[in-house]
């Protein structure tokens, strides 16, 4: 029995394990946003569990046979699998409920919605092969992260003092929804950590962040990702 086994039932916990992407040496973590999600999730949960890099080049039979037709991300728990990150989010946070594990819910929806469109855009942008185009998409990428900076920017519920008669100023919080990593940090996260990663590539990476100053300069995103996760 692996030690995550015997450490798990020892405490009670769920067999989990998550099958991400290997990267370009086929057993590193790959650089895959979607297992960054689910990996967060779940070291957010607290719970014990194994991650098993795949080689998409050389998938094991018994993995082929596992999960049929499925690329990873996916993960097993106890024993069943789970397939579809939005669906495995979904799971998680309903098996895993407090008191022993932590909910993981945004509070308010806007943060859910904030910068969903972003990495879209940045991809459109860096993949794009014609120069007629380029500056449409530039412009595209920037009014998405323009709209993302105003979130962050702008004060939740909670931090304006209704009885005050001064113009709220500037959010103080250090994730979307609050003062605490949810979910919706899960998904926005590792995208925003591939755009920044390789900045010095790329000419246009140097305007990008002046419009993240909170990810820039608030050093709490970036610790809550690369602390945990090998890029």
């Amino acid at each position: 029995m692996a030690w995550f086994d015997i450490a798990g039932k020892k405490f009670g916990f769920p067999s989990v394990e998550l099958f991400v992407k290997a990267g370009s040496d086929g057993e590193s973590i790959g650089n895959c946003p979607f297992s960054q999600r689910l990996f967060m999730i779940l070291w957010l949960k607290g719970v014990i569990f194994k991650v098993t890099t795949v080689d998409l080049k050389r998938k094991p039979a018994e993995l082929q046979a596992l999960a049929p037709g499925t690329n990873p991300p996916f993960v097993t728990f106890n024993g069943e699998v789970k397939v579809d990150v939005n669906k495995i989010e979904e799971f998680l946070e309903e098996k895993l409920v407090p008191p022993r594990y932590p909910k993981l819910a945004a509070r308010h929806p806007e943060s859910n919605t904030a910068g969903i469109d972003v990495f879209a855009k940045f991809s459109a942008f860096i993949k794009n092969a014609r120069k007629d185009t380029n500056e449409a998409l530039e412009k595209a990428l920037l009014k998405s992260l323009r709209r993302l900076d105003d979130y962050l920017r702008s004060p939740l519920p909670e931090e304006i003092d209704e009885d005050s008669m001064d113009e709220p100023g500037e959010s103080t919080r250090s994730f979307l929804d609050g003062p605490g990593l949810t979910l919706a940090d899960c998904n926005l996260l590792p995208k925003l950590h591939i755009m920044k990663v390789p900045r010095g590539s790329y000419r246009f990476l140097q305007v990008l962040f002046q419009f993240t100053e909170m990810i820039r300069e608030d050093k709490s995103w970036s610790e809550a990702l690369t602390g945990n996760w090998r890029s």
